[in-house]
């Protein structure tokens, strides 16, 4: 069976377009045209992505984000924003959004993003990932079960931020630019824009470190990007 996308916008040529877009590739799309309409899709139809308009009728897609995530439903979500707006953007970013474009987009972009992350999630949940848990100081990562653990609490990370943190563990010790970041686990250039990488990074903190002030695991390398390194055991 296909993957299912939910491409959520008010403007119908919008919709239309994505739609015959996602279609061609070889998808089964659902549609909504509202913040309310959206939620009731996600929970009925049970999306594997949702493709997510910022400004919406009803409830506005931040809103929308926000109580998906919430819900601890953590279907990846790309949003689309016409606003050159950077508190918007950064905004769905904060609140659990995986990826966002800027209106105008052309429909070749859209349906590269949707492949790139549904790609990754596939990845993920098919186990071409190594099985092995890897223990880093407190927290427990199970590729295979796409969990990972602090102590014995399970935390709620996206898609995307467990691809975040896999790329590090990879690469555990070594300085990753922005730049790299972006390249490899977005894909493709991100016009530039590495605050994308640094609120993913913030999240994993927040929910990895006993202190994201004084982190323990994902390092600043000042200038140049961020490094993972394991915890020092205390003498």
């Amino acid at each position: 069976m296909s993957q299912k996308v939910l491409v959520v916008d008010d403007e119908q040529s919008i919709v239309t377009l994505l739609k015959y877009n996602i279609e061609q590739a070889g998808y089964q799309v659902i549609v909504a045209y509202d913040g309310v309409q959206a939620l009731e899709k996600v929970n009925e139809e049970k999306p594997d992505l949702v493709v997510l308009d910022v400004m919406l009728p009803e409830m506005d897609g931040i809103e929308v984000c926000k109580t998906i995530r919430s819900n601890k439903n953590q279907v990846p979500i790309l949003m689309l924003t016409a606003k050159d707006d950077e508190f918007d953007r950064v905004l769905g970013l904060e609140l659990g959004a995986d990826d966002y474009m800027t209106k105008p987009f052309s429909p070749r972009e859209v349906v590269a993003r949707v492949k790139a992350i549904l790609r990754r999630v596939g990845l993920v949940e098919s186990n071409q990932l190594d099985d092995e848990d890897i223990v880093l100081g407190s927290i427990r990562i199970r590729p295979d079960f796409f969990e990972v653990y602090r102590d014995d609490e399970l935390l709620e990370l996206t898609p995307k931020e467990f691809e975040l943190l896999l790329y590090l563990i990879e690469r555990q010790g070594r300085v990753i630019t922005r730049e790299h970041m972006l390249n490899s686990v977005w894909n493709y250039e991100f016009a530039g824009d590495s605050r994308i990488v640094d609120v993913h990074i913030s999240h994993l903190r927040d929910k990895l470190e006993e202190n994201p002030k004084q982190p323990q695991f994902i390092k600043t390398v000042r200038g140049l990007g961020y490094k993972l390194e394991r915890p020092k055991k205390n003498d």
